[in-house]
């Protein structure tokens, strides 16, 4: 190994809040430093020494936080050799996009750690090959999780970490019966890591039940998603609002549309495209190898609009998002804040736009006040977008 290498996680050693100081293995800081990561963001500040030391953590912290290192080194640092169809760990996700994400992350650090990932959508064949060869940490969605098991594919009776990921919305999506079923096939003396950007409702009795004694950690404020970003709320007619949309994305960059169906993100995506701007859709009605071409298109910036729905926009988890336009009003505050969240994420700039018709006036005062916003509903800016 050359000096360089050597040298690079030595710097993180100085009490400057560098992983080595929070006891991350030397092998990982290299391979984090080797990333250029050498600076912990909060969330990982805050739970890596309680994760390394096998306690439960239940965390609270917004989208874009780093929450993907805080419980994946900890995974990688714990990992040990497992036998085929019995992973010793395992990392519940919402949806397809995020468990492939996760799984990407932890594979680029992991060295001889082996990663797997399973999730609906697509064929059994190449994952229950992986199982057969043995996955030390394996990520996955609940639903085709609880399908491998049935076919005998998987057995969690030794898995010794179980991290839930966005359990809130694992909550919102329906997920939680599976979620408990799936705990209680896993040993009780397993830590249990649960990052959520809530910790009420669904979440907390989750924690209750299936956490001994877990240490609390929250990060952030509540609405970040709000608070991160600009707010703009353009009163437009319905004929123009594709129009307005495409001067939006040309002045913005790299936007997330969202639109209310899958029909109206599909008759979007095309009229954007005549307007000459590169635009994909994502939604539930495309195969996941569609949804994979179009995610992966926007984050290498090929495309410069995502054109998603609701539901599949849980998955898109990409940093460099200069935008979220609400093509179509979201459904109540909470989408809003979901949506908006997709832009301002780690540290950075964004700016979100509402488009309003005439008619949506006093529903949108009433949004408005549920997030806690009161800005002026004003004629279409495209130019108060430019970074």
């Amino acid at each position: 190994m050359s000096r360089p290498t050597h040298r690079r996680p030595r710097r993180t050693r100085r009490p400057d809040g560098g992983f080595a100081e929070l006891g991350v293995p030397a092998p990982l800081v290299e391979a984090l430093a080797a990333r250029g990561i050498t600076r912990p963001f909060a969330i990982q500040t805050a739970t890596l020494a309680d994760a390394l030391a096998g306690r439960d953590i239940c965390g609270r912290a917004p989208t874009g936080s780093g929450k993907t290192l805080a419980f994946g080194i900890p995974l990688l640092a714990r990992a040990t050799r497992s036998r085929p169809g019995r992973p010793g760990a395992l990392v519940l996700a919402p949806t397809r996009e995020l468990a492939a994400q996760i799984a990407s992350e932890l594979a680029a650090l992991a060295r001889s750690t082996r990663i797997g990932v399973v999730y609906g959508g697509v064929g059994y064949g190449p994952q229950l090959r992986d199982l057969r060869r043995g996955v030390d940490v394996l990520v996955a969605c609940p639903g085709r999780l609880e399908d491998l098991i049935e076919r005998g594919a998987v057995d969690l009776s030794e898995v010794a970490t179980v991290v839930l990921d966005e359990a809130d919305r694992l909550a919102d999506m329906g997920f939680m019966p599976a979620v408990r079923r799936l705990l209680a096939a896993t040993p009780r003396t397993r830590q249990t890591v649960l990052f959520s950007a809530t910790l009420d409702g669904e979440v907390a009795a989750l924690t209750r039940d299936h956490q001994t004694d877990p240490v609390r950690h929250s990060v952030g404020e509540e609405t970040p998603d709000i608070t991160a970003a600009r707010h703009r709320f353009w009163r437009v007619d319905r004929a123009d609002r594709v129009a307005t949309t495409a001067r939006a994305v040309e002045a913005a960059g790299p936007t997330v549309v969202f639109c209310r169906t899958r029909h109206g993100a599909d008759r979007l995506t095309r009229q954007l495209r005549r307007l000459g701007v590169e635009a994909a859709a994502i939604h539930g009605g495309r195969s996941q190898s569609q949804r994979t071409r179009s995610l992966g298109a926007f984050s290498k910036g090929r495309v410069r609009a995502l054109v998603a729905t609701d539901v599949a926009a849980r998955g898109i988890h990409v940093d460099e998002v200069a935008a979220v336009v609400h093509f179509d009003p979201p459904e109540d505050h909470k989408a809003y804040v979901h949506r908006s969240g997709r832009t301002a994420r780690a540290g950075r700039a964004g700016v979100v736009v509402s488009l309003v018709q005439p008619d949506q006036m006093k529903a949108t005062r009433r949004l408005q006040s549920r997030v806690g916003l009161s800005e002026p509903v004003t004629a279409p800016a495209p130019g108060d977008l430019v970074a």
